[in-house]
């Protein structure tokens, strides 16, 4: 009896997906019980230097700042690569969206779902996993959802009307004026280790990380619309 690929790659990852969890319910965590008191001792350390509970966070936009500002500019160049990439084609004719109303409602819900996510990365991301980055994710995917739900005239109303695309550029500005005066030395206090208003800079260099990948995502969901017709 032939059976077609499709139905043998369904096969293989159905066994792989049931192997892998076995793995996690069976099999013990080696790095937890690896978990040795120089490693602890290092993690606190981090801590005490950076002012913030998340030890991740801390080296991101203190202890490795030097890159992390690299990591923003890298960003940026992708985002003017996709504008320079677009530029010479025609705007597509035809925007596939989702159309009907229980699609719409689940794409709207989760939006507004993954906004207060991106919304508490940003400000509490020094303080839990999280971050920047990742709240800027969160926000990008909630403009997406946004996106396949709406109109391209629309979205791109709310951009201009928002100044998105400058907000975006005053955002990275600010990361790196902030980030090279950090790098110099001067610093604010770093505050009580677990309140909201601690680890100096790091709050403030999160918020903005987080509403320039948000922003920067907007602006490519709106290219590739406005393009390709789609996400």
């Amino acid at each position: 009896m032939n059976v077609s690929r499709p139905n043998i790659m369904k096969w293989i990852y159905l066994v792989a997906g049931m192997a892998f969890l076995l793995k996690m319910l069976i099999l013990p965590n080696f790095a937890a019980d690896s978990a040795s008191p120089v490693t602890e001792s290092i993690v606190a350390a981090i801590v005490a230097d950076t002012g913030v509970p998340n030890a991740v966070s801390g080296i991101i936009l203190r202890n490795r700042l030097y890159d992390t500002i690299f990591e923003v500019v890298v960003f940026t160049i992708a985002m003017m690569g996709v504008r320079y990439l677009l530029a010479d084609e025609q705007p597509s004719a035809t925007v596939y969206q989702f159309t009907d109303a229980p699609s719409i409602v689940l794409a709207r819900l989760g939006a507004t779902i993954c906004a207060l996510i991106s919304i508490e990365l940003a400000i509490r991301g020094h303080l839990s996993p999280g971050g920047g980055f990742a709240a800027g994710v969160a926000g990008g995917t909630a403009i997406g959802l946004v996106a396949i739900t709406s109109s391209r005239e629309w979205m791109e109303s709310l951009y201009d009307k928002y100044q998105a695309a400058i907000v975006e550029k005053v955002s990275v500005l600010l990361f790196i004026a902030l980030a090279a005066i950090t790098l110099i030395g001067y610093e604010l206090p770093q505050g009580n280790v677990g309140s909201l208003l601690s680890g100096g800079t790091i709050p403030l260099l999160n918020v903005l990380v987080a509403i320039k990948v948000a922003l920067g995502s907007w602006t490519a969901i709106l290219l590739f619309i406005r393009y390709r017709g789609l996400l």
